[in-house]
């Protein structure tokens, strides 16, 4: 018989709220435990839970202080809700979460979110997919105290010249821009997404060329995207970019027939 009391990981979303799914939002309303993300989750996403539950920020615990108090509560019968911030599947590290639970036979369930930059991207009134221009978006960071494999190197991946957005690389930012400087040019346009969604959320657009100094002038230091591409800079002037040919009325397909 399959265990109904699993523990749930759940995608917080980018910040807002409202963002969170209907069926986190239903979780975490009837969890008897939250244990969140609480360098990363605001607490204003927290308005959700129940009257009665507790919430847990694991800033400052280790993976196995985190698994035995998701283990005492198991074993105690109660809701255990592993908030995340983002969709939990992207630099949540919950793989090694599950594997440990695994071990102790204790089942769990994943509920995706909105991860930041598709937030960013609504907020831009942007298509990371373009007609004829690019058809390929690249999650990805540059490598530092998390190493990048070798194949996956920033400078490999901005040789595609595709949409691009860039984690957890604030830090790094001069080796970024040295780096798109190369593939996409000084003058190419991108833009740097802070606390997307939250109330202190800034969309900075800039000159690949300026990408540091944006950054240092904003006192931008972290919790922020980078965001390249053809795309970003069809946002801002779109003139150029071709219509898909779905909805074009000379193009048929299994739905329609062309005129």
């Amino acid at each position: 018989m399959e265990d109904m009391n699993k523990i749930i990981f759940a995608g917080a979303g980018p910040g807002d709220p409202d963002l969170v799914t209907i069926k986190a939002m239903n979780a975490m309303r009837t969890a008897d435990l939250i244990i969140y993300a609480g360098s990363l989750v605001p607490e204003a996403v927290l308005c959700w839970k129940g009257k009665g539950t507790k919430t847990l920020s694991s800033e400052d615990m280790d993976l196995y202080q985190i698994i035995d108090t998701i283990r005492k509560y198991y074993s105690m019968g109660q809701k255990v809700v592993r908030l995340h911030t983002g969709d939990p599947a992207l630099y949540g590290a919950i793989f090694e979460q599950m594997r440990e639970l695994e071990k102790l036979n204790i089942p769990y369930e994943v509920i995706p979110g909105v991860t930041a930059a598709f937030a960013a991207s609504a907020k831009m009134k942007m298509e990371y997919t373009l007609p004829e221009e690019t058809q390929t978006l690249i999650l990805t960071r540059i490598s530092g105290r998390t190493h990048v494999p070798d194949s996956e190197d920033l400078d490999k991946l901005a040789a595609h010249r595709s949409s691009l957005v860039i984690y957890l690389s604030i830090g790094h930012v001069k080796k970024v821009q040295a780096i798109l400087e190369t593939h996409y040019g000084r003058e190419s346009l991108c833009a740097v997404a802070f606390k997307v969604s939250h109330p202190e959320e800034k969309i900075i657009y800039t000159k690949i060329e300026h990408l540091v100094k944006t950054c240092e002038e904003n006192q931008i230091t972290r919790h922020a995207l980078i965001i390249v591409g053809k795309p970003v800079e069809a946002s801002i002037n779109p003139s150029h970019i071709l219509s898909s040919k779905l909805y074009d009325a000379g193009f048929s397909h299994g739905y329609r027939t062309a005129e």
